[in-house]
């Protein structure tokens, strides 16, 4: 399934390696929240410290417009410091004189953190001459960044132009994982899909309707096929413009699409709104779904009891409000208590399974929210395909 170049493959001793990590992570008056995007990489950045590398770390951080220091990487490098055993230092710039100043001066044995490579235009268009002025700051290169492979961007396609180019362990991780889910499930294979909006899904139901034995729909995206069935959703989030399609989905799916039977509706979308559980239907004016109720959370235990593997991509309901998180977080508990093969993407999957206390009972949990929606939609991640084959 994983055929291109790992970092084992490389000789790395005295060679300066340029690592894409993943370090978009939460910052907050100057520190690093959520760490785990971080600690996901220590097993690539360990690896080449200890067989004799000086290592280069880049990746974005946010959607800065130009220039931003509150999107700065400085928080990262100095709390990246207190989880190695290493001297991390950090240029002001991940390309031009700064970056290449810090970079030559950096021995075997030392971390470089570069700043944010979207302060540059070039970073998301792919810029050939951006690209070319990262690889010249080493000799190889190493793709760990599994949570931006879905882009083909200066910083994870462009330099594998330009040096040898293999994938740390945490993409390999991620590929094997996803890949062999898709490829060779353990059946039952039940995916579950939740969030917004259906669009965003629309391949992965496509391309998971020939692969998953049942797809379990919750969260926002179910509206969109109520209303496709005909009912009156009132104020709930519904697509209007992907109706057709979600019919289209319906009918193609036949029992294997598994929708709500029963929603939580509120008379206003806020943490503190009135609510009742009523069965699909009609929903009355004034009123919205905010989250799958008792019936179906039951009803979705017994499909998920009975898998042999689990991909889990999005919440059950408005989960930021507790009142509508019972849903997003039964379904946690019964994935962790499925003893099936469990994979869960996605910010909002991955908060409820952390705040359950029950992550140790996941088999894996990608660090990649679209970039695993791409490869379960069947897609080709261009931050791979750049790597040298195997």
């Amino acid at each position: 399934m994983f055929n291109k170049k790992m970092v084992t493959d490389l000789d790395v001793k005295g060679k300066k390696v340029l690592v894409r990590v993943d370090f978009n992570v939460p910052i907050a008056d100057g520190k690093v929240g959520d760490d785990s995007r971080v600690r996901a990489a220590l097993p690539t950045i360990r690896y080449l410290l200890d067989h004799g590398a000086a290592v280069i770390l880049c990746s974005h951080l946010g959607r800065p417009k130009g220039v931003d220091l509150t999107f700065s990487m400085r928080p990262v490098a100095e709390h990246l410091g207190t989880l190695i055993d290493a001297p991390v230092a950090f240029a002001e710039d991940c390309i031009g004189e700064p970056a290449e100043t810090a970079a030559a001066a950096l021995q075997p044995g030392q971390v470089l953190v570069l700043e944010n490579t979207r302060f540059h235009d070039g970073e998301k268009k792919n810029d050939p001459e951006m690209a070319k002025q990262m690889a010249a700051l080493a000799d190889l290169y190493v793709n760990d960044a599994f949570g931006s492979a879905h882009r083909a961007h200066a910083s994870t396609a462009g330099v594998a132009d330009h040096l040898p180019a293999a994938a740390g362990f945490l993409l390999e991780k991620e590929i094997k994982y996803l890949g062999n889910a898709i490829a060779e499930p353990e059946r039952p294979f039940v995916t579950i899909l939740g969030g917004a909006k259906v669009s965003d899904k629309i391949g992965v139901i496509e391309n998971l309707l020939e692969k998953s034995d049942r797809i379990l729909i919750g969260g926002g995206m179910a509206n969109t096929f109520f209303k496709a069935q005909g009912f009156e959703m009132a104020d709930s989030l519904v697509e209007e413009d992907v109706i057709e399609t979600a019919k289209a989905l319906l009918e193609k799916a036949g029992d294997e699409l598994v929708l709500p039977v029963d929603v939580v509706i509120a008379d206003a979308f806020a943490a503190d709104a009135a609510d009742k559980v009523m069965d699909v239907g009609d929903v009355p004016a004034g009123w919205r779904v905010l989250d799958i109720g008792p019936r179906t959370v039951a009803a979705f235990r017994e499909v998920i009891s009975e898998a042999g593997t689990v991909v889990w991509n999005g919440p059950m309901g408005v989960f930021e409000f507790d009142k509508f998180a019972k849903g997003t977080f039964a379904v946690a508990k019964a994935v962790a208590e499925s003893g099936a093969t469990s994979i869960i993407g996605g910010g909002d999957s991955i908060s409820a399974i952390n705040k359950s206390g029950l992550d140790d009972r996941i088999t894996h949990i990608s660090t990649g929210g679209g970039a695993s929606l791409e490869m379960l939609e069947g897609k080709v991640l261009p931050g791979l395909a750049a790597l040298d084959d195997a």
